[in-house]
């Protein structure tokens, strides 16, 4: 009976969230972040590359 009561209210939680969450909402949500990250850290990249690039080829001496 211990178990029961341990487990109810969890398994009320999810009950209810599964109506209140739709899973293509939260699907969608972590793809967009994770696009989000992904562009940024390609920009980072493609910076480095350029710096790295500009300092290799003496970029800025006179």
């Amino acid at each position: 009976m211990k178990a029961l009561v341990k487990f109810l209210p969890m398994a009320l939680v999810a009950f209810f969230l599964t109506f209140l969450l739709s899973s293509c909402e939260v699907v969608g949500d972590i793809f967009q972040a994770g696009a989000w990250t992904g562009a940024i850290l390609v920009i980072l990249g493609i910076g480095i590359v350029i710096w790295l690039v500009s300092k290799l080829f003496g970029g800025g001496n006179s």
